[in-house]
């Protein structure tokens, strides 16, 4: 997407569960055509301020405002960090209090986040 210089590039990812403007962090020649992608997301779950149960129990990428909504299914790891699986593809997200409550490892959620705080990656499979 066309933009000023002086910021990061945005790119629209699209994917089988949903479509969103994010930060392009790859060569700006490369931004053109298909790419696998890897997410960086710079903003923690907060249980019940960012994060919560999901409305249905079915993958999902979109668009709310300026926020970005993963939903997903909830892994929560041994150190306390939290795996969510969008559509098969695994998104790494920092924990923050309150923690997730009981229950929730395996659970379907929703984590919105800021826009600012979602970049894509470029990668080879």
């Amino acid at each position: 997407m066309r933009q000023d210089p002086a910021t990061p590039m945005t790119v629209r990812v699209r994917s089988a569960v949903g479509t969103v403007v994010v930060f392009w962090q790859g060569a700006t020649v490369a931004v053109a055509g298909d790419h696998h992608v890897e997410w960086t997301v710079d903003e923690d779950i907060v249980w019940s301020l960012n994060a919560g149960p999901a409305p249905s129990a079915r993958s999902e990428l979109s668009e709310d405002g300026d926020r970005i909504v993963f939903q997903g299914r909830l892994s929560l790891t041994e150190d306390g960090a939290a795996v969510l699986d969008v559509g098969g593809t695994l998104i790494l997200f920092d924990v923050a209090g309150p923690s997730p409550p009981d229950g929730a490892d395996g659970a379907w959620i929703q984590v919105r986040v800021g826009r600012g705080d979602v970049s894509v990656w470029p990668h080879q499979l």
